[in-house]
């Protein structure tokens, strides 16, 4: 089991993730973030998170993957 954070961001905001979810391996860290992604974008807001990044790191801050919100949302119709 290995304690994942989920940090967001764009070029203009940061959103840190203090609690963070442990984790079995990467597969269900994986499946976290994008439920992550899915919060955020579910949100009723004015926000385009287009441009947003999701940075998954291990309890010792190292990035294991990076998840941009476009491969949630998919391409705008």
């Amino acid at each position: 089991m290995t304690q994942v954070y989920f940090h967001c961001s764009n070029t203009r905001k940061v959103f840190v993730d203090h609690r963070g979810a442990v984790v079995d391996d990467l597969a269900e860290a994986r499946d976290r973030a994008a439920r992550v992604v899915q919060s955020f974008t579910n949100e009723r807001t004015l926000e385009d998170w287009r441009d947003w990044v999701l940075h998954v790191s291990d309890d010792q801050g190292e990035e294991l993957f990076v998840v941009p919100f476009t491969f949630v949302l998919g391409k705008p119709h």
